[in-house]
């Protein structure tokens, strides 16, 4: 009869998963002895409150800092725009550039200094280079443009 074919290296890893069994069993045996240890939390123990700035913490919050919140005040989504007066919406600004050819140009505005597109269709008069003009703002999907854009009489 032939021997068995048990290698040197098969014994080493039979003796490191044996080891490696034994070290879980002690573990687990060791987390079990702590648990009994320990004993049972109550229901008061495993409980955690949120304080007045959205925390966790084992203490409850203090009544005195409770503030009262109406359900209609509560805003789901994007909050509405609040419209301002008509003379906030009319802006003023000088043609930086317009090309009548290709029908677009570009606005500074003289209270923020922002550059605005401005296509030809939302002109009412006819514009050119450096004239003073008055528009309104509107965002579109490629950022903020100018429309009702007409010459500033004054």
């Amino acid at each position: 009869m032939s021997k068995s074919h048990q290698s040197f290296n098969k014994k080493e890893k039979e003796k490191k998963r044996r080891k490696k069994k034994e070290a879980k069993l002690e573990r687990r045996e060791q987390r079990k002895a702590e648990k009994e240890q320990s004993g049972p939390k109550s229901f008061e123990d495993m409980l955690s409150y949120v304080d007045e700035n959205g925390n966790l913490s084992s203490t409850p919050p203090d009544p005195a800092k409770k503030k009262k919140i109406k359900a209609e005040d509560i805003v789901l989504g994007i909050p509405p725009k609040e419209e301002g007066s008509e003379e906030d919406r009319i802006r003023k600004g000088a043609v930086k550039f317009f090309n009548h050819d290709k029908g677009y140009g570009f606005i500074i505005d003289t209270d923020t200094n922002q550059n605005l597109f401005v296509h030809m269709n939302n002109t009412n008069d006819l514009i050119k280079d450096n004239d003073k003009v008055t528009f309104e703002i509107e965002n579109s999907a490629k950022g903020p443009t100018a429309v009702n854009v007409s010459l500033d009489k004054s």
